[in-house]
């Protein structure tokens, strides 16, 4: 099994899920290579709830680095992440396909596919520059 899945499955058990039942865990590596670990923390107002990619790339960042170069996620049925977190890993990901993130279930067994393919139209910080230059707005 892989080291970033492991880990993955390692932060899963402290996942806070007493109202889904669904814990997740996510590892990611950065660009600086070291792991940054998170877990689904829900709460009663199901829209403040965070997911496990989320809390991972939170720590990333407060870390100091802003560059994600692979991703495990561990669920238990190798569920793929949510459109939130799917843009929220793409605007730390230099190339949306070169970054691989692996669903694994809960005995590590996981399937991998480029971010590109699980998101293959993000919404990038190149289109809002883009945006902004095309609106007369200078940089």
């Amino acid at each position: 099994m892989q080291e970033i899945v492991r880990h993955a499955l390692d932060a899963r058990r402290y996942a806070y899920a007493p109202y889904s039942g669904y814990a997740v865990g996510a590892c990611l590596l950065g660009g600086n290579g070291r792991l940054y670990t998170g877990c689904n923390i829900e709460n009663a107002s199901y829209g403040l709830t965070l997911c496990a990619e989320r809390v991972a790339v939170a720590k990333m960042v407060s870390d100091g680095c802003q560059e994600i170069l692979e991703v495990a996620v561990a669920t238990p049925d190798a569920a793929a992440p949510c459109g939130m977190c799917l843009q929220t890993l793409a605007e730390f990901a230099i190339e949306l396909n070169h970054v691989l993130v692996h669903c694994s279930d809960a005995s590590g067994l996981a399937r991998s596919m480029a971010l590109h393919e699980l998101l293959p139209h993000a919404f990038c910080s190149e289109k809002v520059r883009q945006n902004r230059r095309g609106s007369g707005e200078s940089e």
